[in-house]
């Protein structure tokens, strides 16, 4: 049986993989966990009973896993690099794959998860939980189970990509064209006509009324908790 591989990478490309801090987790988890989360604006004008969420952003997408590191020898199918070695080092192991702080990059390392044809997920680590839960008599523990959370990682340029020239976290540049409305055109970028003043301050404009054809026009992110 394959078992779930974290494979460790300096830079954020995931090119050249780290093979000697790649950890195979000994046996592999019952059960992984996925979370997806969409921040809304949920305001709520004043004597309205009811909300128009607006979306905001798709925030990043997080891994849950939860393995056992076992040293009582006991374990079928648990893998042979690790069955000889005490929980302590083999918990090191998975610490200095993804928790420690890498000297040059001074941050914790680049990861993908990997398991089988279905879970391929590039991140960093979130999340550390450790709980001890069986020990020797002298009190050297036996066995450690290991909760992990891992947030999806996407260079700065594919979020950008991802995102689309229709984000309105980013500024857009229009043509005016012969009919163009300045409100029309603020709630086609931001989903709110709200910011119509905003807009015309930032082009200067003298009137909203009316635009004159031929024109540019600039429409750059705004706070979304402004008024």
């Amino acid at each position: 049986m394959d078992k779930l591989i974290i494979r460790s990478f300096e830079k954020n490309d995931f090119k050249e993989e780290d093979t000697k801090l790649a950890f195979y987790v000994p046996v592999n988890p019952e059960t992984f966990s996925k979370n997806l989360k969409i921040q809304l604006e949920k305001k709520r004008g004043h004597g309205n009973s009811g909300t128009d969420p607006r979306y905001i952003s798709t925030e990043p997408e997080e891994l849950k896993l939860e393995f056992i590191l076992d040293g009582t020898g006991t374990i079928q199918g648990y893998l042979d690099t690790y069955i000889n070695m005490p929980v302590t080092q083999q918990l090191q192991a998975f610490v200095n794959c993804a928790y420690k702080v890498d000297g040059e990059i001074h941050r914790p390392r680049f990861l993908i998860v990997h398991w089988g044809s279905d879970l391929t997920f590039h991140c960093v680590l979130q999340s550390l939980d450790i709980n001890y839960t069986l020990f020797r008599d002298n009190g050297d523990p036996l066995r450690v189970k290991v909760t992990a959370g891992f947030v999806n990682y996407k260079k700065p340029v594919e979020r950008t990509l991802e995102q689309g020239n229709k984000s309105p976290d980013l500024t857009h540049s229009f043509l005016v064209k012969q009919g163009d409305r300045l409100d029309l055109m603020t709630f086609k970028v931001y989903d709110d006509p709200k910011y119509l003043l905003q807009v015309a301050k930032v082009n200067k404009l003298s009137t909203l009324r009316s635009i004159r054809p031929g024109i540019t026009l600039n429409f750059p992110p705004f706070n979304k908790n402004e008024s």
